[in-house]
């Protein structure tokens, strides 16, 4: 199963350069609030919340548009999907995205993106 994780043993500096890479490559602009990953306190004290990959949105999701693909990785059937958002209101960890200028949501798809841009090494793409 490939996921985002986060080193436990590095601290956070909230620069949100993981931000800003995933929200410009998902909308080709910078919004906190359409980052597939957050940083929970922006003053420097908190860890970024990822996806896990629980599965918690595909069951939410009344028209099976997200299923996991051999990696382990849910992702998001633009065709089959109908925008209704049951899916991220279930994400636990609030990073199952919507804009209001599309009808589908994004989630995170473990790109690393957001691991190539942040300069403290703390996020990585874990294999298991």
């Amino acid at each position: 199963m490939k996921t985002l994780a986060v080193k436990k043993d590095v601290r956070c500096m909230a620069c949100l350069a993981c931000e800003i890479a995933c929200s410009e490559a998902f909308y080709k602009e910078f919004s906190p609030a359409l980052s597939c990953v957050r940083i929970a306190d922006k003053n420097g004290e908190g860890q970024p919340r990822v996806c896990v990959q629980c599965g918690k949105c595909a069951k939410a999701c009344p028209n099976e548009a997200i299923t996991k693909n051999p990696a382990g990785v849910y992702m998001l059937d633009k065709k089959k999907c109908t925008g209704c958002g049951a899916c991220v209101d279930s994400c636990p960890f609030g990073v199952m995205v919507k804009s209001e200028k599309r009808e589908q949501p994004s989630k995170c798809i473990a790109c690393g993106i957001c691991v190539k841009k942040c300069p403290m090494e703390l996020l990585y793409i874990k294999e298991a």
